[in-house]
């Protein structure tokens, strides 16, 4: 009797409702998101963003936000690699209160992050280095500065987390058969870690190439020598372009697509092999 309650068709039509009311609410957040992004391509025609990217002042703030975000990844990864490892193997005096901090850029808002610099470098040691010939205020050097205060927590965060998913074991092992702490890593954990570290550096990317306003107020937006792409929107707009600013916006989110396609793509193979 029971049995046969159990797998009446009442109650396989409520195994059900539970399941559609979480799809339902993805595809309406997932469907708001396409809609706000189609209205956007649809708003800009083609022309337009052939326009857009012929102009010199745009190429340039492209070009410019290709190799300071490309450079930004390089000092990224530089700090996320020893950072992410050293949360995630040693437990020391402070642990969680250096995890806390490098979180701070990211739950900041970014406004913070450029004043902040702002009054770094006009203040004590910033002032100091600033005098001493090394500038960063309103130069493409502040450019990469800015870029990776901002960004630096995601891949470190992205990184620990891969190292967290990794048998600390099998670096024991390997220190038993000879190898120092140091070769251990350099030849078992960070070849384990290379997806996730590709992940982290993506997701620098990402967010340094998508930031505006530490910008503004660290370095500006002068045509042809801090423009990024960016503020290059921000320009457009604020002279009535509203079509070339979208139009913009259009080949960012294009990049942007792409590397988060391409961050699931190795996480799912890394998943997949794991």
């Amino acid at each position: 009797m029971q049995a046969a309650r159990a797998s009446s068709p009442v109650v396989r039509w409520r195994g059900h409702l539970f399941p559609a009311a979480m799809l339902t609410i993805t595809a309406l957040f997932t469907g708001f998101i396409l809609v706000i992004l189609l209205a956007d391509v649809r708003y800009v025609s083609l022309g337009v963003v052939k326009e857009v990217l012929r102009s010199p002042e745009i190429l340039a703030a492209l070009w410019l936000s290709v190799w300071t975000s490309a450079t930004t990844v390089v000092l990224g990864l530089v700090f996320a690699i020893p950072i992410g490892y050293a949360l995630s193997r040693y437990r020391f005096l402070g642990h969680a209160v250096v995890d806390s901090i490098v979180d701070l850029p990211i739950l900041l808002p970014p406004l913070i992050v450029g004043l902040s610099l702002l009054v770094f470098f006009q203040t004590g040691i910033g002032k100091w280095i600033e005098s001493n010939g090394v500038k960063f205020v309103y130069q493409r050097k502040g450019i990469v500065l800015c870029q990776f205060v901002v960004s630096a927590s995601f891949g470190i965060r992205a990184i620990k987390l891969t190292f967290d998913g990794i048998d600390r074991r099998l670096e024991h092992v390997a220190m038993t058969l000879g190898c120092g702490r140091a070769q251990a890593f350099f030849r078992v954990a960070l070849p384990m870690a290379r997806r996730g570290i590709l992940a982290g550096g993506l997701l620098i990317w990402v967010r340094a190439l998508g930031i505006f306003g530490p910008l503004l107020i660290f370095v500006g937006a002068v045509r042809r020598r801090t423009e990024v792409l960016p503020t290059t929107i921000y320009l457009e707009q604020s002279i009535g372009r509203i079509e070339s600013a979208l139009a913009v916006a259009v080949v960012m989110l294009v990049l942007a697509t792409l590397a988060l396609v391409l961050i699931r793509m190795v996480a799912k193979e890394g998943h997949d092999q794991g």
